[in-house]
């Protein structure tokens, strides 16, 4: 079809709205929900595998992925959060088949507010990224994905519950164990 809905799509319409139109043969309509969720996901991805170039290529996939199961699409969970299970449960697919490895020093740094020249203040900050990197990477799949999911992108217990196919109680468990086995193992950078 070449009519002229599709072009120029504005960036303030909702999910729910782009979802509809992209199912319909929008493309312009899914570009901008590619270019709105490609960001959370890449980090996602990342701070799951630790691999940039692994991370984007989940991150592609799940975008190829859902853009052939649009028509598919219920919407009886917001398209973010199915996006977010897409990545989470590809994510956890490569994890279940090697070591996991998540490097949290691609994490940006705020910069200083103070003045210029505190190298020590820089040092222990990256000391601790280190080894909060290190503690993240010793937990099990499910515990880092619930962890990262919830602390890192802000997301709800329902939200995390319908990402990782596990139940509210599960989650919370989940998130419990690893946040007392951070806890632990950060506790000489308090």
């Amino acid at each position: 079809m070449n009519d002229e809905r599709g072009r120029g799509v504005p960036g303030h319409l909702s999910d729910d709205l782009l979802v509809t139109r992209a199912a319909e043969g929008d493309d312009d309509a899914f570009a901008v929900l590619v270019q709105r969720h490609s960001g959370p996901l890449l980090a996602l991805a990342y701070r799951m595998l630790g691999v940039l170039q692994d991370a984007e290529e989940i991150v592609q996939e799940a975008f190829t992925s859902a853009w052939r199961r649009l028509p598919e699409f219920r919407q009886d969970a917001a398209f973010r959060t199915w996006m977010y299970r897409i990545v989470t449960n590809r994510c956890l697919d490569v994890l279940r088949g090697r070591r996991p490895v998540v490097p949290l020093d691609a994490v940006v740094e705020p910069t200083s507010s103070g003045p210029r020249g505190q190298p020590a203040r820089a040092a222990e900050s990256a000391a601790a990224t280190r080894a909060l990197d290190e503690a993240l990477r010793d937990l099990p799949p499910a515990q880092r994905a619930c962890w990262i999911l919830r602390e890192l992108h802000g997301l709800s217990y329902q939200e995390i519950a319908h990402v990782a196919g596990m139940s509210e109680q599960t989650v919370r468990g989940d998130l419990f164990r690893a946040r007392r086995t951070l806890m632990k193992e950060m506790a000489s950078w308090r």
